[in-house]
């Protein structure tokens, strides 16, 4: 809330694959809050003992609203494995909260009164490109850390050209920072005309 802007244009210094979770909750009958309060109460319960164990890979998260009744958290995972491994662990409070959670849903007793989803992305790179102005780190940024945007390129078709060091120690697709002088004028989210702006499908987890 009180991160200092870091000034002028940035971007994300992520490599590789990333990994982003969308999961939230859905109030279906806002007097039924001994059915919802309980699901609410849980995620943020997840969250904080995600951000004490930073060894289970959760990068960052986003807290967002969609609606009055839509709630829901956009989670940036170190890998997939991370993600399916911490989804999957007897010991995480996930897989407690899953347990109840089906056996109330096969009772009958969470049906119509809150409402659950999530999607998974793994997005390769190559895929994704982010650009921030006057921004704190922030999204993939805050998650994977920023760097000047002429690290990886000016325009997004730029950006989404970028290969991080290959095993054999070169680069593929950096622009030097002295070839980058040239002035943009692109605007946060604005993809330029050579740039696809396309990203990949998704994977979705168990």
């Amino acid at each position: 809330m009180f991160a200092k802007p870091t000034p002028g244009y940035t971007t994300a210094a992520v490599t590789g694959d990333t990994v982003v979770l969308l999961i939230g909750m859905r109030i279906n009958r806002f007097w039924a809050v001994h059915h919802w309060m309980p699901v609410m109460a849980a995620m943020f319960r997840m969250l904080h003992d995600l951000a004490k164990e930073p060894e289970r890979g959760l990068r960052g998260r986003i807290l967002l609203t969609a609606s009055p009744r839509t709630y829901y958290v956009v989670q940036y995972w170190e890998s997939k494995e991370k993600l399916y491994g911490y989804a999957a662990a007897p010991d995480a409070f996930h897989h407690k909260v899953w347990g109840i959670a089906n056996r109330k849903i096969r009772a009958g007793k969470l049906r119509q009164y809150v409402g659950l989803w999530h999607e998974t992305y793994i997005v390769p790179e190559g895929s994704y490109e982010a650009i921030y102005f006057d921004m704190p780190p922030f999204g993939l940024a805050g998650a994977h850390g920023s760097l000047p945007v002429e690290r990886r390129g000016r325009r997004a078709a730029d950006r989404l050209a970028y290969r991080s060091r290959t095993a054999g120690g070169e680069h593929s697709g950096e622009r030097p920072e002295e070839e980058s002088g040239a002035e943009s004028g692109e605007q946060p989210g604005k993809v330029s005309e050579a740039g696809s702006g396309k990203t990949s499908g998704a994977e979705t987890a168990a």
